[in-house]
């Protein structure tokens, strides 16, 4: 196998997958995801922050509950006149604040989708991005939109063994050169280079030549359990960036 192309490569790249414009030979698969929406001018594929919303607050949530259930023993058994150990359960509670606020964010704070929308019609790729310092409990992040040429996409396909983690990132390259100015997922854990063989095929040839999507779901439909979804902000377009996306020149 011959090494990366880009520069720099992704963290824990394998392999670099066909360009925008070259033909692929797998079939074209989104796995278990349907797109938002499929025309002949755009095509949306949802992206998630993290797999199975909730459940990360649901366990941070219980873990609060026993850490400040445990501090009245741990006063009672904690000597007040001792400065080392009256330190160190102060450290030791600032700990689990500071690893809980993270927690919540990581699950609450990115919006209850990241689409990426492909437009046939303009040759571009929109994608809604969403950044944070995770290790900052009073970051919050915030949407970072991004648009770019069709032809400066490329997309590489990463693995790691410690978390146990696969997916394909997209990379976005300076025309004419193979130098990275943007990178961002685009499926983890996912259908891998399916998803992106069935990007390929829909940009080159139409929805013509993709098997027939599933019901289109609305990121903002949400089931009465999925609560941190509810908690989660909306998917918001900027206004121009929406138009220009949804539409041909």
């Amino acid at each position: 196998m011959s090494g990366p192309a880009l520069v720099p490569p992704c963290p824990g790249w394998k392999e670099d997958l066909p360009g925008p414009c070259d033909s692929t030979l797998l079939q074209p698969n989104l796995g278990n995801q349907t797109p938002n929406h499929q025309d002949d001018i755009y095509l949306e594929i949802p992206r998630s922050a993290m797999a199975y919303r909730g459940v990360v607050s649901a366990l941070t949530l219980l873990y609060l509950i026993w850490a400040l259930s445990d501090l009245p023993w741990m006063i009672n058994h904690t000597d007040l006149t001792d400065l080392e150990s009256v330190l160190l359960l102060g450290f030791m509670y600032a700990l689990y604040s500071w690893s809980s606020i993270i927690l919540f964010r990581a699950d609450l704070a990115p919006p209850r989708d990241l689409p990426i929308r492909f437009n046939r019609a303009r040759h571009k790729i929109y994608a809604y991005n969403f950044k944070h310092q995770w290790w900052n409990p009073f970051d919050k992040g915030k949407v970072v939109p991004v648009s770019y040429e069709w032809s400066q996409v490329r997309a590489e396909r990463w693995s790691r063994t410690s978390p146990l983690k696969w997916g394909v990132t997209l990379s976005i390259v300076v025309p004419g050169t193979n130098n990275v100015i943007d990178r961002f997922p685009l499926v983890t854990m996912g259908a891998d280079q399916y998803a992106w063989a069935y990007i390929c095929t829909y940009m080159q040839q139409g929805p013509s030549a993709l098997p027939p999507p599933g019901e289109h779901k609305d990121h903002n439909d949400l089931l009465w359990y999925e609560i941190a979804l509810r908690l989660a902000p909306k998917v918001n377009w900027p206004a121009d960036m929406d138009l220009e996306s949804r539409t041909a020149p």
